[in-house]
């Protein structure tokens, strides 16, 4: 004889309605942490970017101080500049009768993120031998 007592595995409508919520609940969740991951991953690349301009700069400035200084020895004054996909160039030196000189570089990125580095080196020049007293570098 059967039984006259049903068996139901169908969930009761509340139970539909809990499932819905949780999942609506998980998904939320989800995408803010992916937003929050889209956030930071962005701040990391334009500090990034910030970085390898600031040291681009600086590397273009040290070579226009080293452009302007090839011939220290035999020149009282040079200038140099120098241009290429990365940024530009300038470097200027002035050699005083004393043998003392000045070398003033500046480079400045182009690109997305722009820097500009200015590099400042004191020495003296006795007989043929080169002595750099001080550098300084300033973004």
């Amino acid at each position: 004889m059967r039984s006259t007592r049903s068996c139901s595995r169908a969930p009761k409508s509340s139970e539909r309605g809990y499932a819905l919520i949780s999942a609506l609940v998980l998904a939320i969740l989800y995408f803010a942490m992916v937003e929050l991951l889209l956030l930071d991953s962005a701040r990391e690349l334009a500090e990034a970017r910030r970085f390898r301009a600031r040291i681009v700069a600086e590397t273009l400035a040290e070579n226009g101080a080293e452009l302007a200084a090839l011939n220290i020895v035999t020149t009282e004054k040079s200038e140099a500049t120098a241009e290429d996909w990365q940024g530009t160039t300038v470097g200027r030196m002035a050699r005083n009768t004393d043998g003392s000189f000045d070398i003033e570089a500046e480079g400045k990125t182009s690109g997305l993120e722009e820097s500009k580095t200015k590099v400042l080196v004191r020495g003296r020049v006795v007989g043929g031998d080169v002595r750099v007293q001080y550098t300084v570098h300033t973004h």
